[in-house]
């Protein structure tokens, strides 16, 4: 896919992968949407690269609203008239274990990793819909493999994220709307940084928006990394259920 003259939108670009997504995507000569809750950086990354060929446009959003996600989506059409690629991206996460069950925190999991992309994806399913044309870039996590001690609610939500994208990517190819899945292993940004576990494998926000700009260029319909992570995400996955909680017990907190 040739992405120059395009219209991207991308969510959570305030931070992490959304961040260092922007700005490659800045260098494509793109017109860019970014989305965040914190308006000030994205103004302040179009300010940086206001000389890059791309048109920026920084639009405040929080994911866990819907009339959020409906205003900045009118306010992305007003300013370029369509879309052409949306990266689903925001996303949070609370590592906590049973002993402290915390019943909003899931909540607000939910509301952002996976509201947050549906919502969105109901704006965007009309207008890609009536142009027969579009792509979903929805990103996920090889967290979706199996119900992780202490990240419930994360793997759950990743988890659901992903099931909604496979059955879209199905029920939308005769439209010609392509839906792109992105499943990160560890990757080094904020939401990861006070995490005492081990984190195998971790690679850098920079290289894991390569590998998506990579992916999205391609088209490819999955977009997994690191392939040590993805190998290991695969054999957890069919894991017998019995080695599998004798394994899990043994993480550390």
């Amino acid at each position: 896919m040739e992405l120059q003259g395009k219209t991207i939108l991308v969510t959570g670009a305030s931070s992490g992968i959304g961040l260092a997504l922007a700005g490659l995507l800045a260098a494509e000569k793109v017109n860019l949407a970014l989305l965040a809750r914190r308006e000030d950086i994205l103004k302040r990354l179009a300010e940086e690269k206001k000389n890059s060929g791309s048109v920026i446009l920084p639009v405040k959003c929080d994911v866990s609203k819907k009339e959020d996600i409906h205003n900045a989506y009118q306010a992305v059409k007003s300013r370029f008239g369509s879309v052409d690629v949306a990266v689903l991206n925001a996303g949070l996460a609370y590592r906590a274990g049973m002993d402290h069950f915390n019943v909003e925190a899931g909540r607000e999991i939910f509301n952002v990793n996976v509201f947050g992309i549906v919502d969105f994806i109901g704006e965007l399913l009309p207008d890609f819909k009536r142009r027969g044309s579009g792509m979903i870039v929805g990103v996920s996590s090889l967290a979706d493999s199996r119900g992780f001690p202490r990240n419930g609610f994360y793997s759950a939500s990743k988890s659901a994220v992903t099931f909604i994208l496979d059955a879209l990517r199905v029920e939308l190819k005769k439209q010609n709307i392509k839906v792109v899945t992105v499943k990160p292993g560890f990757v080094k940004t904020a939401m990861t940084a006070d995490n005492t576990i081990k984190m195998p494998f971790i690679v850098s926000a920079e290289k894991a928006a390569a590998i998506i700009l990579k992916g999205i260029k391609k088209e490819k319909k999955y977009i997994q990394f690191p392939f040590p992570m993805w190998a290991s995400a695969k054999l957890i996955k069919f894991m017998p259920n019995f080695l599998y909680e004798s394994v899990a017990a043994k993480v550390k907190k």
